[in-house]
């Protein structure tokens, strides 16, 4: 199982209904099967989440982040873990619980 503590992500592709970019660093900790989360950039000024660790490394989060625009947004997320090329991808599947409940689909390339 991967473990997250102390590893950095950054989005390299994302649908157009979501708020991260490049930009946004993701910084995870984890103990046990429980695993946050802090990031912010692009259009997020601060941004956590927390959520499970399954056996194979799948993330199931909950998030909640303030935007540049000063909203407060909320939403699920199920992340699925590759490793490619000596790195970690994070495949995610999320939806906002708030706004307009859209959803979309990320992934996130492990970084430094």
């Amino acid at each position: 199982m991967i473990n997250y503590h102390h590893k950095k992500f950054r989005p390299v592709t994302n649908s157009e209904n979501g708020e991260v970019d490049n930009d946004t660093v993701f910084v995870y900790q984890q103990k046990g099967n429980i695993i946050s989360c802090h990031y912010a950039g692009h259009q997020i000024i601060q941004g956590h989440l927390i959520g499970l660790v399954d056996e194979g490394g799948v993330i199931d989060m909950r998030y909640h982040q303030i935007n540049k625009k000063g909203e407060l947004m909320t939403g699920i997320c199920r992340s699925t873990p590759k490793y490619d090329n000596g790195k970690w991808y994070l495949y995610e599947e999320w939806q906002w619980t708030s706004g307009d409940f859209s959803q979309g689909n990320s992934v996130l390339e492990e970084i430094g």
